[in-house]
């Protein structure tokens, strides 16, 4: 018997009456041996079966994609009936939720014969969603060719949802963040710089009227608490992101981080549009938080920072080509854990490349 042959077989007979089986392979098969083994092989796999159709949602499609099998979970999770679903393929609980490169990905997967693996929003008939944790699995021919496909999968409605909810929370938390940030650059700027400005004007008439000593060097205190007031006014939040846009900002952050650490940093920009605010915020945030890393651990005199504005995305880079490290000893610290949630927040793809001895490179691919 064929592998293809077998397989839809074994499926065959676990929907058998076991005892039934059981009692014709006695009257067949001589082999006392061989029997007990048959005997055996059947025990497990209707066990096998048993377990799966508990505890999975299972269906079997053929190279086309048309729907051969499907278990009773499958059928109770997508709210059709078997003779519903037998003959279709998986477009009858396509949500529409991912997209052709997504699919595409998929099928060139298992086509090739290799397991795919990855979460599906699906789309039950009463039009409710649901999400499921997908492995799918490709039997080969003895030419190498797929003739069938086994799809086992887990649904994960509920940690879907969840993490939806913590997403939200996160967003408004970082909102509600920089907002915070922002009112107090505000008043460090407006309010408590404007008075010390005032106050060195009048020192400046007390001392052009009478030359005391004492007033100059009280003003150059006052002079020199202005600039930190107006340091940590940046430092929270610049006013040229709200003002001007991430472009500048980052230009004067770069300027400053490059006249503070001594690292020389070269930024290439092409982005001529203003995007959102929390993207704006996002990726300032993160550019920030990487080259404030590479000023504590890279041991460079050097970086590079690009963004680039394409038709559908904007991508950021930060590089460096100093110390690297290995990313499994590098955890979950509180500032690659910040930067990926920024990312997070407005659906960018973020990654970190780092190699010891070479170098570090970050990337941030925003939707437009």
């Amino acid at each position: 018997m064929t592998k293809e042959g077998a397989f839809d077989s074994q499926y065959e007979v676990s929907k058998q009456n076991e005892d039934s089986l059981l009692l014709q392979i006695d009257s067949h098969i001589e082999d006392h041996k061989f029997r007990d083994e048959l005997k055996r092989s059947l025990k497990e796999l209707t066990d096998l079966r048993f377990a799966l159709d508990e505890s999975s949602i299972v269906a079997i499609t053929d190279p086309k994609g048309k729907i051969k099998y499907v278990n009773e979970t499958f059928c109770k999770i997508s709210k059709y009936n078997k003779a519903e679903l037998i003959g279709q393929d998986h477009r009858i609980i396509n949500s529409g939720y991912h997209d052709k490169a997504f699919m595409k990905n998929l099928w060139d997967t298992i086509s090739s014969g290799k397991v795919w693996h990855g979460e599906i929003k699906n789309k039950a008939k009463d039009g409710s969603f649901y999400w499921v944790n997908t492995t799918i699995v490709p039997f080969l021919s003895r030419t190498g060719e797929p003739y069938q496909y086994l799809a086992i999968r887990n649904e994960v409605t509920q940690l879907k949802k969840a993490e939806e909810e913590i997403k939200v929370m996160m967003n408004r938390v970082m909102e509600i963040q920089e907002e915070e940030r922002k009112r107090f650059s505000r008043e460090l700027h407006d309010g408590i710089g404007q008075s010390l400005f005032s106050l060195i004007i009048h020192m400046d008439r007390m001392m052009s009227e009478q030359n005391y000593s004492s007033i100059e060097k009280l003003r150059n205190e006052v002079s020199g608490i202005m600039e930190e007031v107006r340091s940590m006014a940046w430092d929270l939040r610049p006013s040229l992101l709200d003002d001007l846009g991430v472009v500048p900002a980052i230009h004067r952050h770069i300027e400053k981080f490059s006249q503070y650490y001594g690292i020389t940093v070269h930024f290439k920009s092409n982005l001529r549009h203003r995007l959102t605010m929390q993207k704006e915020t996002s990726i300032y945030r993160i550019i920030q938080e990487a080259l404030t890393n590479i000023a504590k651990y890279a041991n460079v005199s050097e970086a590079n920072v690009d963004l680039i504005e394409k038709d559908d995305t904007v991508e950021v880079s930060i590089i460096d080509k100093g110390m690297g490290f290995n990313k499994n000893d590098l955890g979950k610290g509180v500032g690659l854990f910040s930067m990926e949630e920024r990312a997070r927040s407005i659906n960018g793809n973020f990654n970190i490349q780092s190699e010891i001895g070479i170098g570090t490179a970050i990337t941030l691919i925003v939707p437009k």
